[in-house]
């Protein structure tokens, strides 16, 4: 591309961020990075009622978190700042003033009351349309049917109004989405939406078509939610005498429920319990407590990575990508029309091969701070080495010491139904037996406590399989684990030992209490 590439992130702060918003800034930043272009921040809080306070604060934590960094935004500055719209007011009038001049947009004063009269008519009547458009505005209260003197008077008298745009009433908008190819619609279809309110401040549509063009936005990469929109927005274009500029549109898939049916939405994720928000959010009402992925035990990468496939793919089985590797392969082709399925086990599944792929210096250091912070003294030799036992057996870090609870203390309960099952013959005679035996071996490592163990089987002539279950559980308390032996060597031999011959005396009371 010869021109450089400049895409925008444009969230409004009326609230938490949800993961499809997360998507399209990691799509716009993957295409603007492949393409080495910019990425650019910008806050679009026209709608000063439905503002939320720590919202957009909470947005540039979020892209932070996840390594989506703006390259121009209200933290980073630029040369076509400012990157708020509540700081550009005062840049649309004169937008709005040329398209009054050239009779492309006009005052409207009728009441919500009057607009509500309208809809109920064409209700009534079975129209079609029940908005304002290019048939009914000839029968409401405007500059198009009131007289310059009557338009006067009521701006002077400063009667409430709002500017439309008038959309042609019998042409065709077309544009080429690179998602979806040509989209033609009517303008019969068409409403005349409003461009800006009497206190000056504009709607989204103008705002958005205006900073686009003064920014030199080249792509603009949104939801499909925003295809409807794209029409008017391309129409503002023309008007505005800003056709040979308009950017490329790429309008995304939705996100859907894990069955398909429908639009992800928090309803869903408080239903099934898993989070569809980067960060946790405090707030009230509905959102007084939300779940993120990152308090949930998600890596960022990890994260990244699954989010990246919610709607794209590379074309090949290949599934891990760092965000390097991301920029590298995506492409607006691969992107997918239909609606992408959340799936949240496999983003557990992401978080797992993330996980086994950390430098065990970071999952011991993790594991560390999880003991420290619940008193529990631990090396950190022993962290590192319990962490590398434990790195495929957890989905999340914080699960490290939970998980690994064992390696900290003694267990008091043991599997009941590998009791009953193996606590026989051979295994109340070689238990104690090990057990005597680790008591004067000194240290062992994992192939030491190995060649002991073998060394009892042998005096006893018993073979591995009728007792290393029951061994497990007497030291564990649990069926299954990390290796075993492993285990052991961490522990150390006079621990072990000790924990044996408690479990032994615990199996017999439980056998004698099963009888």
């Amino acid at each position: 591309m010869s021109q450089e590439v400049r895409v925008r992130f444009a969230p409004s702060p009326t609230g938490v961020l949800h993961i499809g918003g997360v998507r399209t800034a990691l799509y716009n930043y993957l295409f603007a990075k492949k393409h080495g272009g910019k990425f650019l921040l910008r806050i679009e809080d026209t709608d000063q009622s439905r503002f939320v306070a720590g919202a957009e604060q909470y947005i540039k934590d979020s892209l932070a978190w996840c390594g989506i960094i703006p390259d121009e935004g209200p933290d980073q500055g630029g040369e076509y700042g400012p990157y708020k719209q509540s700081d550009r007011k005062t840049l649309y009038k004169q937008y709005v003033d040329q398209l009054l001049d050239e009779g492309k947009a006009y005052y409207a004063f009728d009441t919500p009351e009057e607009l509500d009269q309208m809809r109920e008519e064409l209700k009534a009547a079975k129209a079609n349309s029940l908005n304002y458009n290019s048939i009914t505005r000839n029968n409401m209260k405007n500059s198009l049917t009131l007289s310059e003197e009557e338009v006067k008077a009521k701006l002077d008298a400063g009667e409430p109004y709002v500017i439309r745009i008038k959309v042609p009433s019998k042409e065709d908008v077309r544009l080429k989405d690179m998602v979806r190819g040509w989209v033609n619609v009517h303008t019969s279809t068409m409403d005349d939406k409003v461009l800006m309110k009497s206190d000056g401040m504009p709607t989204y549509h103008l705002a958005n078509v205006v900073d686009d063009h003064l920014m030199k936005i080249t792509h603009v990469i949104r939801g499909e939610e925003w295809l409807p929109s794209a029409p008017l927005h391309v129409l503002l274009y023309q008007y505005l005498g800003w056709e040979d500029e308009i950017p490329e549109f790429a309008h995304l898939p939705l996100l859907l429920k894990p069955d398909g049916n429908g639009k992800l939405s928090k309803r869903d994720a408080a239903k099934h319990g898993f989070p569809i928000f980067p960060l946790a959010w405090t707030g009230e009402g509905e959102d007084a407590e939300l779940k993120g992925f990152k308090e949930e035990g998600y890596l960022a990468e990890a994260f990244v990575n699954f989010l990246a496939f919610l709607g794209w793919n590379p074309g090949t089985e290949e599934e891990i990508f760092s965000l390097k590797e991301l920029i590298d392969r995506f492409t607006i082709e691969r992107i997918t029309k239909s609606g992408a399925k959340f799936d949240i086990q496999k983003a557990i599944w992401y978080n797992q091969q993330y996980i086994r792929k950390m430098p065990i210096e970071d999952l011991g250091t993790a594991l560390l701070e999880q003991a420290h912070a619940k008193e529990i003294d631990c090396s950190e030799t022993d962290a590192f080495r319990i962490a590398d036992q434990l790195r495929e057996r957890i989905d999340f870090i914080p699960q490290l010491l939970e998980r690994g609870k064992f390696f900290f203390e003694a267990p008091t309960d043991y599997d009941d139904k590998v009791v009953r099952k193996k606590w026989k013959e051979t295994a109340q005679v070689v238990l104690p037996a090990f057990a005597d035996h680790l008591e004067t071996a000194g240290d062992l490592d994992a192939e030491g406590v190995q060649a002991a163990f073998e060394t009892v089987l042998e005096a006893h002539e018993a073979k591995a399989g009728m007792v290393m279950q029951i061994l497990r559980v007497a030291v564990t308390g649990e069926a299954g684990g990390p290796d075993l032996m492993k285990i052991m060597e961490v522990l150390g031999t006079k621990e072990v030992a000790s924990r044996i011959k408690k479990a032994c005396e615990t199996f017999d009371e439980m056998s004698s209490q099963n009888d």
